[in-house]
């Protein structure tokens, strides 16, 4: 993207969040010469970004909520050791939430949210290209085709499938079949207990902790500054531009801001007329050294556990906990993922974990990220992301940067409108 300011668009923009999709819409912004300042409650990648699976997959990044979610049953979401976990206790907020994605939770809807999902997924890794081109210094990977492991055909079949549907909706999808031989091969560390996999090609990994370090080094390295430790209460638009508020009495004054702080997003965004609910899909991870570990990326799908390369460690990750973003980490859910994987990895020693971390994955109900203007025209938004906010971050931010200085909003985000 090179756009250059217009007449009207704004000189100066804050950016309320230093996670992937606030730091890259700052960084697009200043590709079209616009003065940026992130803040951040923390720190950079302090939420959902530092800790995750780091996979750059358009394959899988599909709507979260789909028929099979509703298989689980109610008995299964109550239990600690679930892949998809409700802690339970009394929350209003959380139920609306839950029945409204339960409502989504249809082929048809599902496949409405693909179609808009796919205009994404076709452009996402183009993205990452311009970052990289543009000098940010952590690369991603390429190199090394995917693999998603499985103890039976049977339990492969529904993956296959949602590969297929993926393609139908207009992606470029290139996968193999693998029997439990042909994966053993590929990646030694694997159990007998698996018995079916699929190579996936054309998809990426990094490490998202230092990718999104070196994305906001970017960002000061072009001027721009990144302000931590600052917890903006509220958003307030003065006529003539924005001030972003903090708890201690500070602010920052702006042209525009854009509200890029994941789980938190829900109460800076209301004022502006943003009604759809983000709730807090927490995921788990731990690091481990890599004996016995895959050396490419791998995912047991039945079981929602992720292994992931980091140089000389190997991270593990899984879990979606749909709980308060401040809860503390919940040690059973760590526990789950390593009961989920001891079978299939008899080598590992998963017993030598570093780095144990819960992150709050911002999800909406319809499984759609909100990208764009809100009520005001000088307050944006670029959240919601769910489980695709590496996936989707930098893409989402390139789209938006470009709408806020040439005020208009590419094709590609009318169904993510903050407002619908």
């Amino acid at each position: 993207m090179s756009p250059r300011s217009v007449v009207g668009s704004p000189r100066s923009v804050v950016v309320v969040g230093a996670g992937m999709a606030g730091l890259a819409t700052a960084w697009f912004l200043q590709e079209a010469g616009v003065e940026v300042t992130v803040v951040d409650r923390r720190g950079v990648a302090a939420g959902a970004s530092w800790g995750n699976a780091g996979w750059l997959s358009p394959a899988l990044t599909v709507p979260l909520p789909e028929p099979a979610a509703l298989k689980l049953g109610l008995r299964r979401l109550l239990s600690s050791s679930s892949p998809l976990y409700i802690p339970p206790r009394p929350d209003p907020r959380l139920a609306r939430f839950l029945l409204a994605f339960t409502r989504n939770c249809t082929h048809r809807r599902w496949q409405v949210s693909m179609s808009a999902l796919a205009a994404l997924n076709r452009s996402a890794l183009s993205a990452y290209d311009e970052l990289e081109r543009g000098g940010v210094a952590e690369p991603t990977r390429k190199d090394v085709a995917c693999l998603i492991a499985f103890t039976t055909e049977a339990g492969r079949a529904p993956l296959v499938a949602e590969l297929d549907a993926v393609r139908a909706a207009g992606q470029e999808v290139a996968y193999d079949l693998l029997g439990g031989s042909e994966a053993r091969e590929l990646e030694p560390a694997l159990s007998t207990r698996v018995e079916a996999a699929v190579r996936l090609h054309g998809q990426r990994h990094l490490n998202p902790g230092a990718y999104v370090a070196a994305l906001a080094d970017a960002v000061r390295d072009r001027g721009g500054k990144i302000v931590t430790g600052m917890e903006v209460a509220r958003v307030r638009d003065v006529g003539s531009g924005v001030v972003v508020l903090a708890a201690d009495g500070t602010s920052v004054r702006a042209d525009a801001a854009v509200l890029a702080s994941g789980a938190w997003l829900g109460p800076l965004a209301a004022p502006f007329g943003v009604r759809t609910p983000v709730q807090s899909g927490r995921g788990y991870s731990f690091t481990v050294p890599p004996e016995g570990l895959p050396t490419r990326p791998t995912y047991f799908a039945e079981r929602r556990v992720v292994c992931t390369p980091l140089g000389d460690r190997v991270r593990v990750a899984g879990m979606m906990e749909f709980t308060a973003p401040d809860r503390p980490l919940d040690r059973r859910r760590v526990q789950a993922i390593v009961n989920a994987a001891r079978d299939l990895l008899p080598s590992a020693d998963l017993t030598r974990r570093t780095d144990e971390w819960a992150g709050p994955r911002p999800c909406t109900a319809d499984g759609l990220p909100l990208v764009g203007p809100t009520r005001s025209p000088r307050v944006h938004v670029c959240g919601g992301h769910g489980m695709w906010g590496i996936a989707l971050g930098p893409l989402s931010g390139r789209l938006l940067a470009e709408s806020i200085v040439t005020g208009r909003g590419a094709p590609e985000l009318a169904a993510l409108h903050p407002l619908r």
